[in-house]
């Protein structure tokens, strides 16, 4: 393995893209810790360290490559871009004009681009607005003297303009930079910025975790962390790690066999090939679905609790259904990832237009006709994948929360045991191994995966 990695760094190329990478990725870093000006960050920390909407940032955050509990230029991360990205992509199932647009090959690709750049400007400016008025409004002790007005006691107008415009710029950098290294360097952009956020929580997490284990045997959930349950977050974590690559590259492949056609004396066709269907076909996004969807009831019921007399003690009751750990939390939470798993591959599997495709280049699935019938097969082949994928999400949702119940270790350790984290970070790590043993085995060298 290290001889792999010494001529991965011998190949001028190659080097100069990953070298070019992680700068990118420390200028990101460096921003992701640079404060608003206006905001008095040990105040603001104390106001979002919990509750219902505290609990949803934490959340939000780790998909988003940012911290939204600290509020610096890169306050919204990413998560703009990512949602105008999607509803592009839902757009593009649902609408016309943008359905013929995803036709036209890639000069429909470059405007649908351009129309996703203008929408992620809106959502930063929507977004940042709402960012500025719940933490900087909210209580004028997170703001910093010199920025309140005397006249109304609160932030200057111009401040609130200016803030709103900072973290937009903020999203549109790191927007930039994603763009950058999926031109300059290696990788998807965005997906390593999303994954430096995560990895980046790792050695606070851990060394949060060493500090509280008593290193002697104290005996498992006896209320005190000892040295057989760190041996056993261990094997734990390796193991799930190993699940997820498992599912994560599984494909359920379909033969297909091209038609013979003969040119002059020669025959042309006839080759045995494969379409591959992954188990995980929505990969992360029914975790992130659901997960961000079931906080909402949560914060709603825990604002609720407020209310004086029964009716305070009722939603307090009911916000305790949703705090995350409960049996009826978890169980919907996995019937909402089942759902959203099925609604996902809907959206991004299109059996009709796979079929149209094979047809037009001459290739069929033995025993099957082309046309309809191809089109119902690949889909009763992709429900039924669909629901072993789906499985396969839920389990790993809420082994975090498993984890953290029975060991009594803290969430922030639990987190990296499963759910959106733990997804995003394995798919990200493989996308980049693909692509540097692409340049590899395009100079004959073996990939980094291969023995």
């Amino acid at each position: 393995m290290w001889e792999k990695i010494r001529i991965v760094f011998t190949i001028p190329e190659l080097r100069t893209k990953i070298l070019l990478t992680l700068a990118l990725l420390a200028v990101y870093r460096i921003g992701y810790w640079v404060p608003l000006p206006v905001v008095d960050q040990e105040a603001l920390s104390v106001q979002t360290g919990g509750g219902g909407f505290g609990d949803l940032i934490a959340k939000v955050s780790i998909f988003s490559a940012s911290d939204l509990s600290q509020a610096t230029v890169f306050g919204l991360g990413i998560m703009p871009y990512i949602s105008a990205s999607i509803i592009f992509q839902l757009l593009g199932t649902a609408w016309k004009p943008i359905e013929e647009l995803r036709k036209e090959g890639e000069a429909g690709r470059k405007k649908i681009n351009e129309y996703t750049r203008y929408l992620t400007v809106g959502l930063c400016l929507i977004q940042s607005y709402f960012y500025v008025r719940w933490w900087l409004m909210g209580s004028i002790s997170v703001i910093d003297p010199a920025y309140i007005s005397d006249r109304t006691g609160t932030l200057h107008f111009g401040w609130q303009i200016t803030t709103v415009l900072i973290m937009t710029c903020g999203t549109m950098f790191l927007m930039w930079l994603g763009e950058q290294i999926d031109e300059f360097g290696i990788g998807n952009g965005i997906s390593l910025l999303i994954m430096a956020g995560i990895l980046a929580r790792m050695p606070g997490a851990v060394w949060k975790q060493l500090t509280n284990i008593e290193y002697r045997l104290v005996g498992i959930g006896q209320g005190e962390q000892g040295i057989e349950t760190l041996i056993l977050l261990v094997v734990l974590f390796v193991g799930v790690v190993v699940g997820v690559v498992y599912i994560t590259l599984a494909q359920r492949r379909i033969p297909t066999q091209s038609a013979k056609h003969v040119r002059g004396r020669r025959v042309y066709g006839g080759t045995r090939q494969f379409l591959p269907l992954r188990i995980n076909q929505a990969g992360v996004m029914p975790i992130i679905f659901a997960s961000s969807l079931l906080m909402i009831p949560h914060m709603i019921f825990n604002g609720m609790a407020n209310l004086p007399g029964r009716w305070g003690a009722f939603f307090a009751n009911v916000s305790a259904m949703f705090n995350g750990v409960s049996f009826m939390y978890n169980v919907m939470y996995i019937a909402l990832i089942y759902f959203f798993c099925y609604f996902w591959t809907a959206i991004t599997f299109n059996p009709k237009e796979i079929s149209d495709n094979l047809k037009d280049l001459g290739t069929f699935i033995p025993g099957y006709r082309p046309g309809k019938a191809t089109a119902d097969y690949l889909e009763k082949v992709m429900v039924r994948i669909t629901y072993v994928g789906a499985g396969f999400l839920a389990v790993v949702a809420i082994v975090p929360t498993i984890v953290s119940h029975f060991l009594g270790v803290d969430m922030a350790i639990a987190s990296f045991y499963g759910g959106t984290g733990l997804l995003i970070a394995v798919s990200v790590a493989f996308d980049l191994v693909q692509k540097i043993d692409s340049h590899l085995v395009m100079r004959n060298y073996r990939g980094l995966l291969e023995s």
